[in-house]
């Protein structure tokens, strides 16, 4: 499982999917999730607003699985 650091509260479904090069723009997340299955802790998602905060598991199959690494705020 790869680790996606970040340093704001949140990212996005849309953002995590540019950022692991599973899309080539923000444009393309409404389409790719439409298209594929993606996991968010175990569950199908297909919002790309979604918000993903820290220690979240996404699963791209056929891209990877990953988890959120971000502020704690108080964990």
């Amino acid at each position: 499982m790869e680790e996606i650091r970040f340093d704001s509260e949140f990212i996005t479904l849309g953002q995590l999917l540019k950022m692991t090069d599973a899309i080539d723009s923000g444009g393309m997340a409404k389409w790719f999730l439409s298209e594929h299955i993606v996991y968010v802790n175990g569950e199908v998602d297909q919002r790309r607003g979604r918000k993903l905060r820290n220690k979240d598991i996404v699963n791209i199959p056929g891209v990877g699985r990953f988890q959120m690494v971000g502020p704690e705020n108080g964990d």
